[in-house]
């Protein structure tokens, strides 16, 4: 079911900047017993997006019990929500803009083989890299061309593609981030200030991880780390934890720790 500000709704109208510009922001959120899973965080960084795009939205408290209401009565779904900058004249100048658009979409939660949160994924490397633009990394602006490349370059036989940047970083997943754990123990995560998504999920895992008493390290990480590492994870909003048994032929260990993570992440069922 898709809403459309407000209304129930299939099209929108050809001028909108999200769908001529990529002109706008998104969150995906798991829907689990009616309740939107961590909505305070996808709200927050949804409206830094707005703010990093000088998009006008003034009652997100509004939106807020619109989410609330399409959610009532959902056992198990996945939720997308899209703001863009509303429909304007010809041209890149956003001056001749209207109001924004506002986009809920209810679909089904895709149901992954229970081996890949168990006994882990195989994870390929992509050749698609990302560009460096701060103004944009952290949220989840509408163009994700970079990731529709990257995602083409892997079909069934890996479940995810790591990406890097120009440079060599190693940055994130195609739908996902990452989490290396070293062999003693310590766990880190790339830097993402000039490209990438900062997740709603890697948040959690961060906050989880200082609850549990190891400090997540966030730095600029390259394939040596990742290759040298004891153990790999992914994670995202809707997949949870995903721990990597394969990558660049190497395996990997599922230490106890990853576990632990999972059931934190399923206290939010």
């Amino acid at each position: 079911m898709i809403w459309v500000n407000g209304d129930i709704a299939t099209h929108l109208p050809v001028t909108d900047r999200g769908l001529l510009y990529g002109d706008g922001v998104w969150e995906t959120i798991g829907v689990q017993q009616g309740k939107p899973q961590l909505l305070d965080w996808h709200l927050q960084r949804l409206s830094a997006g707005l703010q990093a795009l000088n998009i006008r939205f003034p009652n997100l408290e509004a939106f807020r019990a619109e989410i609330l209401a399409a959610c009532v009565a959902q056992e198990r779904v996945a939720l997308k929500l899209i703001v863009t900058r509303g429909s304007g004249q010809r041209g890149y100048s956003p001056a001749t803009t209207t109001e924004p658009t506002r986009i809920l979409q209810l679909s089904h939660w895709a149901d992954y083989p229970a081996s890949y949160a168990e006994q882990g994924i195989r994870l390929t490397l992509c050749e698609t890299r990302l560009a460096h633009q701060p103004r944009l990394a952290g949220f989840k602006h509408l163009n994700r061309l970079e990731q529709v490349l990257a995602r083409a370059e892997f079909g069934s036989n890996y479940q995810e593609g790591l990406v890097c940047d120009y440079p060599g970083n190693v940055i994130e997943g195609t739908m996902s981030n990452l989490f290396v754990m070293r062999a003693d123990g310590s766990v880190c995560t790339p830097d993402l200030t000039q490209c990438g998504i900062a997740g709603v999920m890697r948040r959690y895992i961060i906050q989880t991880l200082e609850k549990f008493g190891s400090q997540c390290h966030i730095h600029p990480l390259t394939l040596k780390d990742v290759e040298q590492a004891h153990a790999l994870f992914m994670t995202n909003s809707l997949i949870g934890l995903w721990p990597v048994r394969e990558f660049s032929g190497k395996q990997y260990t599922l230490p106890p720790l990853l576990r632990d993570l999972q059931a934190a992440i399923n206290t939010l069922a």
